[in-house]
């Protein structure tokens, strides 16, 4: 009898993140990075982020406007509620306010000279998925009234952009042959961070908080310790590979 109201919860869950309706429109946030790209100086090292960024939520959208999501509602939800925690973290810099730890060094180091292009870009990722993303997941499924199993598929097919973008940020930022004293330590450097393996961690912590819902404090002490990490990670990134 437990077993058969445990399926019955499944299902029921399933078909409450799955339902047909209105949902989270991604022109918003689309409408805001637009507005960056045009207000930033292009080499502002949030600036070149936020550009990739851009181009990523632009092909979500297109693909859940075309139906590439079996769940279109979700994939949307999720891929708002992702991109707010990066526009949240923008204003907060922006108005002195303090940003997640793991925002901190791209902010920091936005303007340094010695940091190569390459470098913001993946600094920004790494914030963004390795951070937002599992938070995102969560609020998803409080919007939804799902379980982060619910909405793997979209999790799987947003992090599928992201690699094969992450791809593309590599062969055209990384420094030319004329280049080859910065390529090299840079190659070195980028080499010791992974998108997967990002992409991994942040299922896993999504995982992890879900089951911390009803344990505040834990949760709030998990969720500190993921972004102090994640910041740590996006300091090496940021190495200036170039002097002043």
């Amino acid at each position: 009898m437990a077993q058969t109201q445990q399926i019955g919860q499944s299902e029921q869950t399933q078909r409450v993140g799955r339902q047909p309706g209105p949902f989270l429109a991604v022109d918003p946030v689309v409408d805001r990075m637009r507005a960056f790209r045009s207000a930033w100086h292009p080499a502002d090292g949030v600036a070149v982020f936020n550009r990739v960024y851009l181009t990523v939520t632009e092909e979500i959208g297109h693909a859940i406007e075309a139906g590439g999501f079996a769940d279109r509602r979700a994939a949307a939800t999720l891929d708002v509620r992702f991109a707010e925690r990066y526009l949240t973290a923008v204003d907060a810099a922006a108005t002195g306010r303090p940003s997640p730890a793991c925002w901190r060094p791209l902010f920091r180091y936005r303007r340094h000279p010695g940091v190569r292009p390459l470098q913001f870009a993946l600094a920004g990722i790494n914030a963004h998925i390795g951070h937002d993303l599992a938070l995102a997941v969560v609020d998803t499924c409080r919007v939804l009234e799902c379980a982060p199993a619910d909405l793997e598929d979209e999790f799987d097919r947003v992090g599928d952009v992201l690699v094969l973008l992450e791809e593309r940020i590599r062969e055209e930022l990384m420094p030319g042959p004329d280049l080859l004293e910065i390529a090299d330590p840079l190659t070195h450097l980028l080499g010791c961070w992974s998108l997967d393996r990002a992409r991994d961690g942040a299922w896993l912590a999504a995982r992890s908080l879900w089951q911390l819902r009803g344990l505040p404090e834990l949760a709030e002490e998990f969720t500190e310790r993921l972004d102090r990490s994640v910041g740590l990670v996006g300091r090496m990134l940021l190495t200036p590979l170039t002097r002043p």
